[in-house]
């Protein structure tokens, strides 16, 4: 049986999937805004369908894309993790870290918080030697994120395969961190 990783931060728990998180994520799926930089907001068979498959990657890996919930009180705002992608991308293989918050929890640093979680589980635990993320070119927000956490822009971009031909999305940009720019980084950014 593989070991369940469920790291904690001082306002967040990363943890396994339960059946009470389809709905809230269901509801941020659907959301145009927190989907807009997706080529469309999900349905509720296929948000279900995401976290299930997120559900048995952890049980299967002991990691994944966490459902991430308050400490305090405990209210389901999202997922956060790491997971290996299953398209063909131009610097595969690899390891993302990647997220995804319901609206009333963006602009308060929680993104960043469970993603410094999730990368200390990828080179601590995991001893990974690299972790990436990437995004639609326009997704400033994450953007942004992926620079608070010290990952490094690489000067070129890529067509994403799993994203239509003809969507403006479609054109992606990638970030770079490596265990030793991760272990070198100053504390207080941890």
């Amino acid at each position: 049986m593989v070991a369940l990783i469920e790291p904690e931060t001082a306002r967040l728990k990363l943890r396994q999937w339960r059946a009470t998180d389809r709905g809230p994520f269901a509801a941020l799926n659907a959301d145009p805004r927190v989907m807009e930089c997706f080529p469309a907001p999900l349905v509720r068979a296929a948000s279900d369908a995401m976290a299930d498959r997120c559900q048995t990657l952890i049980a299967e890996r002991g990691w994944g894309f966490w459902a991430v919930e308050e400490r305090a009180g405990g209210r389901f705002i999202g997922f956060v993790g790491l997971n290996v992608p299953s398209a063909d991308l131009p610097f595969s293989p690899c390891v993302e870290i990647g997220w995804r918050l319901a609206r009333p929890f963006w602009g308060q640093g929680l993104a960043t918080e469970a993603a410094t979680a999730a990368l200390h589980v990828g080179f601590e635990h995991l001893d990974l030697t690299g972790i990436v993320a990437f995004t639609a070119i326009g997704n400033t927000r994450s953007r942004a994120v992926m620079t608070r956490l010290g990952m490094e822009p690489s000067a070129d971009t890529f067509l994403h395969p799993a994203v239509p031909a003809d969507s403006p999305l479609r054109e992606h940009c990638l970030y770079r961190l490596s265990r030793e720019s991760w272990r070198a980084a100053p504390p207080v950014t941890r």
